[in-house]
């Protein structure tokens, strides 16, 4: 079927369903974890040759255990989300005997819209809040992985009917199509520029839009900072996938006194993880060679414009010969706001150094920019620390490490501005793709004879109203 025809079916099943049992949500999120966890050596072998080369164990982690991890998650506590919940009324009301409660219903058919950096989690997490809220669900693979993307097409009806997941596949114009059916709501992940379109599409039909971009996540090193772990923590978060995260720290703001240091730390840490790099099976490529190419760009862009850059090459691999997209950690220091990387977020294996003098300045340089996706701080000065927490805005934080709030399933997972709007993980997805319909029961007194509301108005009213605004009796 095709996307429109789909949606109808979609559409029709859910209707002719409601209202969705916990257990038929159960069975559908039972079936999701299957399609994973049976072909989870299938969707790596899919994952490496759409990338060159990414290292298996990675894709196992942050793919196959990423998305049954949130389907577990959902199973667990997915009753509970799922209760109504009880609201207080005002004062007589509750006393007459009115109750008011929150009901949370599923709102249809959810769209999905999913990027190449994690192409299998970062389609089955919202997946997963979809079938928890009593949806069915229409996925977008991305262009950049057409190998995962395929195969995605090809297993998911041996686990689904097209009524309740479907998925589709092409390139600008399949995904411009896909953004402008009137889902009930749309999830998109992906660049921030992309998400501007997204929004336009789906506006016409009014369709609610979570968006999960990105932008420039700072690593902030505070007064005390363990330096040494701060450098191993940063540099496996940086170069985990090859730096394509949304969340990966894109830049370092280091106190002058300390950038050698730090920068000495990310080194060790560095050559400890990966020895080599080429060879090296841990290691993930560069996805294609358009972004290759791009990092290269920025690169020479900084050090046309004075920057020095450190390439940590612990094997003296001639990078220059291979054919491989594999891109060794740049640390990029002489950083000025007038670079390439130093505008846009990096999505590779590229760290530029950032001083700055006193944590205020930290503070200013974190918001002169975009609001980011993720804020990163190390240190154990508990004031310097709230200071950071409560003069920042960015879509979530990690302390004294990077990224793992987003692993958190009862943390919002979703960025603020530029970064994205809205959230899901957990329980805060399942009301993502909820309604929460609001249910309100009368007391069986006359409620509007006792409170003056029925015409024609007289002193009972002007009783009513005069108590509830807080003022003297008004006069007839």
């Amino acid at each position: 079927m095709d996307m429109q025809a789909t949606l109808k079916a979609q559409r029709a099943a859910f209707l002719g369903e409601l209202p969705v049992p916990l257990d038929i949500r159960r069975d559908r999120l039972k079936r999701a974890r299957a399609l994973v966890a049976e072909n989870a050596a299938r969707f790596c072998d899919a994952l490496a040759e759409d990338f060159g080369h990414r290292s298996r164990e990675q894709s196992m982690l942050t793919d196959i255990a990423g998305s049954t991890g949130p389907i577990d998650h959902a199973l667990k506590h997915m009753a509970g989300w799922a209760k109504p919940e009880k609201r207080p009324v005002q004062f007589p009301l509750g006393l007459l005997g009115a109750k008011a409660w929150v009901e949370y219903q599923p709102k249809g058919v959810v769209g999905v819209i999913a990027p190449w950096n994690f192409p299998v989690n970062l389609v089955m997490g919202p997946v997963a809040g979809a079938f928890a809220a009593g949806n069915r669900a229409m996925v977008k693979t991305s262009e950049f992985t057409p190998v995962t993307a395929a195969l995605f097409e090809e297993l998911c009806p041996n686990y689904f009917a097209a009524e309740e997941l479907a998925f589709f596949s092409g390139g600008p114009d399949a995904g411009k199509a896909f953004a402008e059916l009137p889902f009930d709501h749309l999830l998109f992940t992906g660049a921030t520029g992309i998400g501007r379109h997204i929004l336009h599409a789906a506006a016409d039909n009014l369709t609610p839009v979570t968006l999960e971009l990105g932008g420039k996540s700072p690593a902030i090193i505070g007064a005390g900072a363990d330096l040494k772990q701060a450098g191993e923590r940063i540099a496996l978060g940086k170069m985990l996938n090859a730096g394509q995260i949304c969340l990966a720290p894109d830049y370092v703001l280091t106190p002058a006194a300390q950038e050698a240091a730090i920068v000495d730390s990310l080194k060790a840490a560095a050559t400890a993880m990966y020895p080599t790099v080429l060879a090296n099976p841990d290691y993930t490529s560069v996805v294609n060679d358009r972004h290759h190419q791009r990092l290269t760009d920025w690169l020479d862009d900084a050090r046309a414009k004075g920057a020095t850059v450190e390439v940590v090459n612990p094997a003296n691999e001639d990078f220059g010969q291979s054919n491989s997209r594999k891109m060794p950690l740049h640390i990029v220091r002489d950083v000025t706001d007038d670079m390439t990387l130093m505008q846009e977020e990096i999505f590779g294996p590229v760290l530029p150094i950032v001083r700055y003098d006193g944590i205020d300045d930290a503070i200013g340089q974190v918001n002169r920019r975009d609001r980011p996706l993720g804020l990163y701080y190390f240190g154990p000065d508990a004031a310097e620390r709230r200071r950071v927490l409560d003069r920042t805005i960015a879509g979530g934080v990690t302390l004294d490490d990077v990224v793992f709030h987003v692993s958190m399933e009862e943390l919002p997972f979703g960025g603020v501005g530029p970064s994205g709007m809205g959230s899901y993980h957990g329980r805060d997805g399942f009301r993502t793709f909820s309604h929460a319909k609001a249910v309100y029961k009368q007391s069986k007194l006359d409620v509007a004879k006792l409170a003056g509301l029925k015409p024609p108005y007289g002193d009972k009213l002007r009783k009513t109203v005069a108590k509830q605004i807080g003022v003297r009796e008004p006069s007839a």
